[in-house]
Parts: C-alpha cells; sequence; structure tokens
C-alpha cells in the first residue's frame, strides 16, 4: 500500500490562507473524510442570523442588580445560531426533522472587567412540512411545528442578600413554549405568521409568571430582498396588554460577511428585562443572513 502524502502548503501572510493536497490519498474514504473535516461539513447549518454587533445604544442604562456594578447604555451584542438536520420523511410528506441552538449574548464591554450583562440559552426541536402551493395567491411555501426552552440559564437568586442589606432579587428567567410558523413567498417576499403557547409551570416556582403579557402570543415577520440587500421587519404583542415589540434589520454583503444593523424598541430585548421597554440601535457584523 502505497504511502499516503498529504502535502501542507501555508501560503505567505499576504493572502492568509492553507491549501491542502488530497489527490494522492489512495483510500477514497479517507479522502472523503478530510474533505469534510477541511470544508467543516458535518451537518451544522446556519438558523437564525449569526451576528456580531460591537456597538449598540439604547435610551436608557441597563439595570444591574448588584450594588457595586453600573451597566452602561452602550454594550455589544453577539449570536450564534445553528441547525441540524436529524431525519427525513418520516411521514411521507418530505418533512424535515431539525435539532437547533441559539445563543445570544449582551456584553457591556464597555465598563471595567467587560461582564456579559446576559446570556440567553435556545434549544429546540422542530419539523418543517413543505407546501406544494404553485397555483394560489397566497403562494403558501411551508409549516414549522416547534418545541423550545429559553433562559438566561441564572438561577433563583431571591434569597441572596448582599452585606448592606439589599436583595438580589431573582436573576432566573426561563419559557418553555411550541410554536408553529406559516411561511408564505412572494418571489423575494417572505412572510412569516408564527404563533406560541406557553407550557405551564408551577405558579410557586414560575421565574416570570406574567413573561407572555410582554412577548405576546404571535408575531409577524416579512423578509425581503432586492439585489444584495435584505431587509426584515418584525412586529410581535399582546392585543389585551397592548405590549409587545418591533424588530428591523438590514444586511449587505461584504467580501468575508454582511454588514448589519438592528433596530429593536419594545419589550423582551433580553429576558432579564423582558418587563422593561428598550429601544436600541445595534451595528456590526452578520455572518449569516
Amino acid at each position: 500500500m502505497k504511502k499516503i502524502v498529504i502535502w501542507l502548503v501555508v501560503v505567505s501572510s499576504l493572502f492568509g490562507y492553507d491549501y491542502y493536497y488530497l489527490l494522492n490519498i489512495d483510500n477514497n474514504v479517507s479522502q472523503q473524510s478530510m474533505r469534510s473535516w477541511l470544508a467543516g461539513d458535518f451537518g451544522l447549518k446556519p438558523y437564525k442570523v449569526n451576528y456580531l454587533l460591537p456597538y449598540g445604544i439604547s435610551d436608557h442604562e441597563y439595570n444591574s442588580n448588584i450594588p457595586t456594578v453600573d451597566y452602561k447604555n452602550i454594550e455589544a451584542e453577539l449570536q450564534v445560531s445553528l441547525k441540524l438536520q436529524v431525519r427525513h420523511n418520516l411521514l411521507g410528506l418530505d418533512e424535515r426533522y431539525y435539532l437547533s441552538y441559539t445563543h445570544q449574548a449582551f456584553w457591556q464591554i464597555y465598563i471595567t472587567s467587560s461582564p456579559f450583562r446576559e446570556s440567553i440559552y435556545n434549544p429546540e426541536g422542530f419539523v418543517v412540512f413543505p407546501i406544494k402551493d404553485e397555483t394560489s395567491i397566497f403562494g403558501f411555501n411551508s409549516i414549522k411545528v416547534a418545541l423550545a426552552h429559553r433562559s438566561n440559564g441564572q438561577p433563583d437568586t431571591r434569597e441572596v442578600v448582599f452585606s448592606n442589606g439589599q436583595a438580589l432579587g431573582n436573576l432566573s428567567r426561563s419559557i418553555n413554549y411550541v410554536y408553529t410558523t406559516l411561511r408564505l413567498q412572494h418571489q423575494t417576499l417572505m412572510s412569516d405568521f408564527t404563533f406560541w403557547a406557553r407550557i405551564p409551570e408551577n405558579k410557586a416556582t414560575d421565574d416570570n409568571p406574567d413573561i407572555i403579557d410582554y412577548i405576546g402570543y404571535g408575531s409577524v415577520k416579512f423578509t425581503y430582498f432586492i439585489n444584495k440587500h435584505m431587509f426584515t421587519f418584525m412586529g410581535r404583542g399582546n392585543l389585551r396588554t397592548k405590549k409587545g415589540a418591533f424588530e428591523a434589520t438590514y444586511s449587505y454583503p461584504l467580501i468575508y460577511n454582511n454588514f448589519f444593523i438592528k433596530f429593536f424598541s419594545g419589550y423582551t430585548e433580553s429576558l432579564i428585562d423582558y418587563n422593561r421597554n428598550v429601544t436600541k440601535l445595534s451595528i456590526g457584523f452578520s455572518f449569516s443572513r
């Protein structure tokens, strides 16, 4: 058996690329495994937008809950969101089954020690049923059914009291819910109509019993492409409490990523401040759209 030869050539720092020569590998299975490894192709795909926003400014300073720490109204924000297809066509409807994970972080990089104000963990399991609609004026595209959990990973801190007698309050926030999304498509306009229901929790241990009053029961989101420009507009709310939020984003492709702007106004920008109205503009880059 011939010796497997892999040539690694590092091009000068002017280019910054690594080239791997695989043609001399005799074992085709090993060669394909290396190709998958080098391409990072192990089934993980972008889910929600992945972004890094170094500068975000809100209309007021954030509460820190800690007497010795004062948060500013300027911070960075980042999000990593991936999905993995786990099954396909179990019911014969060409449906696809996925697991996903989204991590969102609010980073106070402009104060001493640069703490994370909050990190939000959002795993999901969902199935997407395609709709073959070539004649309807509605442009039905798909129906998505999902089970999700969203929390900030904090423990119940209601019993924590500082040396000065000030209570910390409960930092824990979480919600378990099911939702469905109907997607319509009209050429480059995607319209998503989403409705969700919270899974009931024990009232004695519920960290945020009134959170539905602020995030509502559903949302409408429009995604529109014109040439290389991408716009999104999302609104959600609760008609009974008249509380909710509006979010708009814009992105434009650069050489290796996308210029990205996000505007948010309303409730539940983050879980820790779910019942506080925030208006915020953030600027940075996205790595998927």
